[in-house]
């Protein structure tokens, strides 16, 4: 099994989870983070006074799927996510050794 996290401009979060859960993903976890690539922020004027923001607001979303379907997630949240503009995000994918569902013990895939 993988866990991808995937990093991306907050209002992709609905269009994203949308095209999971039309191809069966059946969880996924939503946290609203805050952080710089290369883009290194942008700058704002507030009263009068530019200043520079370092740290965007992006949303990072995480889902465990099974190595078979790990292409398949990855295309499709690439295609959805994608605006071919600066800051669209990353994608990371990272080995999960085991799964345990609390509420029944199961384990692996089944508790997925």
């Amino acid at each position: 099994m993988k866990k991808i996290e995937i990093i991306t401009r907050p209002y992709k979060l609905d269009e994203v989870k949308n095209a999971l859960t039309e191809m069966g993903i059946k969880g996924m976890t939503a946290s609203e983070v805050k952080g710089f690539g290369r883009q290194r922020g942008h700058k704002e004027v507030y009263r009068g006074a530019e200043y520079q923001v370092d740290f965007v607001a992006k949303v990072k979303i995480e889902v465990v799927v099974e190595d078979k379907r790990l292409a398949e997630v990855i295309q499709v949240v690439q295609k959805t996510a994608q605006t071919g503009q600066v800051g669209d995000g990353k994608i990371f994918v990272l080995p999960v050794e085991d799964v345990i569902r609390i509420r029944t013990g199961e384990t692996g895939e089944a508790a997925v």
